[in-house]
């Protein structure tokens, strides 16, 4: 049979295309169109509730699914006699549609899609990241390599996430157990190219966890730069080097930073008797606030204590605590240096012998042994160059029996200086200092050479006056603020720091009634001569002792064969050629037991 042509209006095209470009037609499409719109304008509560209502059907459906079959038969039950009792209650059926339709209304609502996952710039520096990080965490032979060209990033970064910027704020990686995470320099490595591709400019701490094989970086934020001297809540034997970050103590102190109070976490050193650091040794560059941390733990001890303090720089940083009362001393030259270490040496054996002589009778120990005693030394090598150029005797090693023996008779040393002279300090200042702190820009070597071990953050990108490390004894390393105690009596301090710290400076003393005038002596001091002169021994103007008074051995013996009038007589106090008388409470000058070369007075 012969096939019959098809229509003409079937093969030939020209006529559906006119029709398609017809104004008609498009007029058609254009009505269609709106038509749809409003429809789904006004359909549109209806479209989200019968939305909702499919949501709501399947999730009853999978719970009932889910609902073990020994106790559908409970739960049918329950909703049949809920139907019911609403069907009983007056509107209930209304007030039921209604509930019904509000909740169909909530879970078809349109909701903002959640974005899971990095996005695709976020992924390339992941993947940037993991390729860095294949030569060093990668060996051969490996039959299934965690790290490898062209690997799955995803396997070995279990957790990242990214600030609001785009830049890396926490990452945590697996490596290899055959990754040698015990030895430094493979962590330092590790820890510079992590530093390097996650963004220079800010600090990261690394936390290692060598059990489950993983490392952690997280950004630090920056410590707080606004704390300034004030009143800590502390108690005694306690002193505040600084403040830290919250998670590396487990303590806070409130405090007063700019306008407003708040609690911070600082870095506690706790001296005396019971502790394991006693001693501290503060090192760093010139300018980063040394001198800073010596004028705040100087004005801490002197709520509890006497402070001596030795300038080897000869800057006049410490002469707010002239005559302060619990100031036994200010000396920047090295006569008096050397004479008032030598007085602190002899006062700590003293003490000794003071404290083992009552523990032998079965008594307390007496209180003028059992009151704080702090050696505050800042660039005591400075003295001691002087010392070699004039043949004298080297002013730290007078600092030995106190750093020995100083836990014990309650006697605290404190040594700072700079790293260009830290190989002029003594074996014993090396020693016996277990608390360390480091100022300033330093690198990861010298930090570890100082602290006995490298931080566990990246050095910041720039470094305000006072910020360093800590490290007590074996504690973990660190990061420190210093508070802001600059020097009020420089033209340079601002006005609300000028008054911070003088507001925690005891009120100066001044002679009493009927004292002679106050002569300047050698080293910039001032002794009172009608005090020096009613308390026995003298001091002429070069720092002499006069022939009048009785003569030191036999003022000590008097001591030991007397021992419960001490606070009644007359002693005198070696402190160095420029001094003062010192009185007790009765207004009687008070000696010390040792060898007489001067006396001083503090009020």
């Amino acid at each position: 049979m012969a096939r019959r042509p098809l229509p003409r209006i079937l093969t030939n095209s020209a006529p559906l295309a006119r029709m398609a470009h017809s104004a008609s037609l498009a007029r058609s499409r254009e009505f269609a169109r709106t038509a749809a719109d409003s429809a789904s304008d006004v359909f549109h509560p209806l479209i989200i509730i019968g939305r909702g209502l499919r949501r709501l059907g399947v999730a009853g459906r999978g719970r009932w699914a889910d609902t073990p079959k020994d106790q559908r038969g409970p739960l049918a039950f329950f909703v049949a006699a809920c139907v019911l009792v609403v069907w009983l209650v007056p509107y209930g059926p209304l007030l039921a549609l209604i509930g019904v339709m509000g909740a169909g209304a909530w879970a078809g609502r349109e909701r903002t899609p959640v974005v899971t996952g990095p996005s695709e710039a976020e992924t390339e520096r992941l993947r940037s990241l993991y390729e860095a990080l294949v030569p060093y965490l990668s060996a051969e032979g490996d039959p299934s390599p965690l790290y490898a060209h062209g690997g799955d990033w995803e396997r070995a970064f279990a957790e990242y996430a990214f600030d609001d910027s785009g830049r890396l704020e926490r990452l945590q990686l697996k490596y290899p157990a055959y990754f040698t995470d015990g030895e430094d320099q493979s962590r330092v490595r590790i820890e510079q190219v992590l530093y390097a591709k996650a963004g220079r400019g800010r600090e990261y701490h690394f936390t290692w966890d060598e059990l489950a094989n993983q490392l952690t970086l997280t950004v630090l934020d920056a410590l707080p730069t606004d704390i300034a001297a004030q009143r800590f809540v502390t108690s005694p034997g306690e002193t505040v080097l600084g403040f830290t970050d919250p998670d590396s103590v487990q303590r806070t102190l409130p405090v007063t930073g700019g306008e407003e109070t708040r609690d911070a976490p600082p870095v506690v050193w706790r001296t005396g008797q019971r502790s394991t650091e006693p001693h501290l040794l503060v090192l760093g560059q010139p300018g980063t606030g040394a001198t800073t941390l010596l004028r705040s733990i100087a004005l801490q001890a002197l709520q509890h204590g006497d402070v001596l303090v030795i300038d080897g720089s000869g800057t006049g940083e410490y002469g707010c605590l002239v005559g302060r009362p619990g100031v036994l001393g200010v000396e920047s030259g090295l006569a008096g240096a050397l004479a008032t270490l030598e007085w602190a040496s002899h006062e700590t054996e003293r003490r000794l012998i003071a404290g083992n002589r009552a523990r032998q009778a079965g008594g307390a120990a007496p209180d003028d042994t059992r009151r704080p005693l702090w050696i505050i030394a800042d660039r005591p090598t400075a003295l001691s160059h002087i010392a070699v150029a004039e043949e004298r005797d080297d002013p730290q090693r007078w600092l030995q029996v106190p750093l020995r023996h100083g836990r014990a008779a309650q006697v605290t040393v404190v040594v700072a200086d700079q790293f260009e002279t830290a190989e002029l300090l003594s074996d014993p200042v090396r020693a016996h200092t277990k608390a360390r702190v480091v100022l300033g820009p330093a690198t990861a070597e010298e930090v570890r050479a100082v602290l006995g071990a490298p931080p566990h953050t990246t050095p910041p990108a720039q470094v305000p006056p006072g910020r360093g490390y800590a490290r007590l004894g074996n504690a973990p390393v660190l990061r420190l603020q210093v508070p802001a105690t600059p020097d009020p009596l420089d033209d340079a301090t601002g006005q609300a720091h000028r008054e911070a710290v003088t507001a925690l400076l005891p009120e100066r003393t001044v002679p009493a009634d009927g004292a002679g005038p106050c002569e300047p002596v050698s080293g910039g001091k001032r002794v009172d001569v009608g005090k020096a002169v009613a308390a026995g021994p003298s001091v002429g103007a070069d720092g002499a002792e006069a022939d009048d008074g009785p003569p030191a051995d036999d003022a000590l013996a008097a001591d030991e064969a007397a021992p419960e009038a001490e606070e009644t007589r007359p002693v005198a106090e070696p402190v160095g050629a420029s001094a003062r008388v010192r009185t007790d409470k009765g207004g009687e000058p008070r000696v010390i037991k040792g060898s007489v070369e001067a006396v001083r007075t503090e009020g």
